[in-house]
């Protein structure tokens, strides 16, 4: 069995509300260059469906639980009472079934914010664009997405195996630079961030800031730990490892765990959750971020078992999903 965890996600359509209404304003107001969309843009599959995912519309289920690694995809499935779709392109591994009243789909990712990039883009498509037409929907989808994955925690105080919601994510990771994302780009939050490291970073790749849906983080608000997550662009120096390779900022993480904005601090590392949170802006999407410490940089401990970690965050997870969250 593995022992290293990729990171899981959950997406789940809402319809019918206030918010509806003002995402089909929003829809309607930044989506008018899907007008003229050409194939090169919106890429399809042979037989329609979108490109990466290989997945249509219908096979979809309004319940979409996102993991980092293939193999884990089965190992969510396994809970399901019927399994409808098995689909596979390159390492996007999809199920879609039943787990008693509900319809679910899990979905391997893989990891990092460039492939979190390829899947909200393209499952936002699959429910938001007429595949056909090519044009947006008049009635569009807004998802509320729950990621489930590990993370590394900053702070002594919050043992492995803990498990963490993301009230924010602070994004070093550069993705929405390439997105015209004022709201992210500019929060309050990263001034006091610049101010904080003064000369001694230079953030090679500019910083953004994108908030968790409240309403989800208060479902998750027991048996949670809550704080700010770090998001970055890859696994050792980006997080500040070492091995053989120095890295320019040795104290970086000093600088991260001592940072404190509004009474809030920075709790843990990963590669996902910022990305997550804002992309999901950007498109109408409400999200919230779970993770699972199996690294705790400050002690030095990694969890003894982390596959038992991950399995009580699934089943946390599956559970309150099935209780209708």
């Amino acid at each position: 069995m593995k022992t290293v965890i990729w990171g899981l996600s959950v997406l789940v359509f809402e319809r019918g509300t206030k918010f509806q209404k003002s995402l089909k304003h929003q829809n309607t107001k930044t989506l008018k260059h899907l007008k003229n969309m050409k194939p090169s843009e919106l890429i399809l599959n042979p037989d329609g469906s979108i490109y990466h995912l290989h997945l249509l519309p219908e096979q979809i289920a309004p319940i979409v639980i996102t993991v980092g690694d293939p193999d884990r995809v089965p190992v969510v499935s396994r809970y399901f009472d019927a399994i409808e779709h098995r689909l596979q392109k390159r390492e996007f591994v999809t199920h879609t079934g039943r787990l008693g009243q509900q319809r679910l789909t899990v979905i391997s990712s893989g990891i990092g914010p460039d492939n979190i990039d390829i899947v909200l883009n393209e499952l936002d498509a699959a429910v938001n664009i007429d595949l056909k037409t090519r044009l947006p929907k008049s009635e569009p989808v807004s998802l509320k997405i729950i990621r489930l994955g590990t993370a590394g925690c900053l702070h002594a105080d919050v043992p492995v195996d803990s498990l963490v919601a993301s009230s924010g994510g602070l994004g070093l990771d550069g993705l929405l630079q390439f997105y015209k994302a004022p709201e992210q780009q500019n929060h309050p939050l990263l001034a006091a961030l610049r101010e904080h490291f003064s000369e001694d970073w230079d953030f090679p790749l500019a910083p953004y800031f994108s908030e968790a849906d409240p309403v989800l983080l208060d479902a998750f608000k027991d048996g949670f730990h809550p704080g700010i997550t770090a998001t970055n662009p890859g696994f050792y120096g980006p997080q500040g490892r070492q091995l053989r390779a120095a890295v320019r900022l040795p104290n970086y993480l000093d600088f991260l765990q001592s940072f404190e904005f509004q009474g809030r601090k920075v709790l843990n590392l990963e590669m996902e959750t910022a990305a997550i949170y804002g992309l999901s802006q950007m498109l109408g999407h409400r999200a919230i971020s779970l993770s699972v410490i199996l690294a705790n940089r400050a002690s030095g401990t990694f969890s003894g078992n982390p596959e038992k970690g991950v399995q009580r965050l699934i089943e946390t997870a599956l559970e309150r999903i099935s209780n209708g969250i």
